[in-house]
């Protein structure tokens, strides 16, 4: 069983597909425009705090907690609890959900690729506006549909590889193209007339509102909600893939160290992938810029590449290959921890799991769920979503099929889960139970740190912040 199951060939491939799994769809368009909507400097300083407090320590803890037990998302908690062992099925819930639009999201990033090699190849034909272009690609399910099961077909071939060959061999090579391809775009973004105004969206306080970006500035409950959001969801955690990546890390690696540089590298690319979105965004547009969503990759900027001349279609290129390097990268991680699940129940029944067999019918269950969003198209096809208008509640789930599914990961399963692990560490299990794990050359600081943060400040922490997401979904105006 240990052959099938494999393990990582280096530490150097699992921080790479750690910060991979981290670095995602969120960080570009997300981050960014959630930073600047939310203070700007005010925003970072609140996001690095968390960052520190909680998703810190909710890494060293997923990472120990699969590295302890040897095993994915349910069977860990289910080795390490009795009243929180249910816990692990929303960690296998979410990421489940969350591939049924991530895919999507990436067949898009697909199309857009081959919409701007097609206008590097034929310059000098018509071009279409971003905003015709996403409305004719929402529009075309069918189309939907065949880039999305090619999106799924790419991560299968990847996952079907194992841990050392598929997984961390794709982002050695992934993650570096993809830091390279961010260095690029932020040149360009930032050598255009006006580019400073978006420097100054993202980090001066205040300024959203000034320049007429956003109408009033939020209340400071609303920044550390909206910043433990995108904090917790930006660092893959409460979705499993830590504690999957984790059960398959050697004992000789540092828990400590490798948490620092997952969390470092991944608020360094996000603010990357904000000086490289958003000053282009609005030296082209202005306050006007759609700063936010599918519409800031899909129409925002498409048109600000058509807006550079004979050289926007390569620039163009290279973005789509860098938004789908990064949505391939985390959706991969996803894949993963719903795989490693199936792997491990056949472990645990005595028979050897099959990874290629498990890997395509997990793949084929995403692609199911993931037609449904794709015909869907945002909204634009007028299909039924479930709940849609309940309850005299008017919420963002009633747009679409992808509000839906976002609401039910992101906006509950995920905080939720975060919330129950924390109180099932802190109170149930007690710290040291993963202290051992941690840090077994016992130092005082850090078990300090480790027990405090846990029994304390994350609980509290993740409560704000699913109270805040329940919030913002469905429009409650609670802060």
């Amino acid at each position: 069983m240990k052959e099938e199951r494999g393990s990582w060939g280096s530490n150097i491939g699992f921080l790479l597909a750690a910060i991979g799994s981290a670095v995602g769809l969120g960080n570009i368009w997300g981050f960014p425009y959630k930073m600047g909507k939310s203070g700007g400097f005010t925003f970072l300083i609140v996001y690095l705090l968390l960052a520190i407090f909680v998703g810190f320590v909710i890494m060293m803890g997923e990472l120990a907690m699969g590295r302890k037990t040897g095993k994915g998302t349910i069977g860990a908690y289910h080795d390490l609890s009795k009243k929180f062992k249910w816990v692990g099925w929303l960690a296998v819930f979410s990421p489940f959900v969350i591939m049924s639009f991530y895919s999507v999201l990436g067949a898009y990033c697909i199309e857009y690729l081959a919409l701007n090699l097609s206008n590097l190849a034929f310059a000098g034909g018509a071009i279409m506006t971003g905003s015709d272009l996403f409305v004719a690609m929402l529009t075309n399910p069918f189309g939907a549909v065949i880039f999305t099961l090619l999106f799924m077909v790419i991560c299968y071939l990847i996952n079907r590889g194992g841990i050392a060959s598929g997984i961390e061999k794709f982002n050695k090579v992934g993650m570096p193209a993809l830091f390279v391809m961010l260095v690029i775009i932020i040149i360009r973004s930032l050598t255009l007339p006006g580019a400073v105004e978006g420097l100054k969206f993202m980090f001066v306080p205040g300024y959203a509102v000034e320049a007429g970006f956003i109408e009033e500035a939020p209340g400071f409950l609303t920044v550390l909600a909206t910043a433990g959001g995108q904090m917790f969801f930006s660092l893959s955690l409460a979705m499993g893939a830590m504690i999957t990546y984790g059960s398959y890390l050697s004992k000789k690696e540092s828990l400590v160290k490798n948490s620092v540089i997952i969390v470092i590298a991944d608020t360094i690319v996000a603010l990357m992938a904000g000086i490289a979105v958003i000053p282009a965004a609005v030296a082209t547009y202005g306050p006007s810029a759609a700063l936010s969503g599918p519409k800031l990759l899909f129409i925002t900027l498409q048109d600000v590449f058509s807006a550079m001349g004979t050289v926007g279609p390569l620039f163009g290129v290279v973005f789509y290959l860098l938004v789908l390097l990064a949505a391939i990268s985390s959706a991969i991680s996803l894949i993963e921890v719903i795989s490693t699940f199936f792997m491990d129940r056949a472990a645990a029944k005595g028979k050897t799991g099959k990874r290629g067999k498990i890997v395509f019918w997990t793949c084929l269950a995403i692609m199911v769920e993931a037609a449904v969003v794709a015909i869907d198209g945002l909204g634009a096809n007028g299909m039924w979503v479930p709940f849609q208008n309940a309850f005299g509640i008017i919420g963002e789930f009633n747009d679409c099929w992808l509000d839906f599914m976002d609401t039910l990961s992101e906006g509950i399963a995920m905080p939720l889960g975060a919330l129950l692990m924390s109180i099932m560490v802190g109170w149930e299990i007690k710290p040291k139970t993963l202290l051992e794990e941690i840090d077994p050359s016992g130092k005082k600081w850090l078990r300090v740190f480790f027990s405090a943060c846990m029994k304390v400040v994350v609980p509290i922490g993740m409560l704000l912040v699913l109270v805040g997401q329940i919030d913002t979904f469905f429009h409650l105006n609670i802060f």
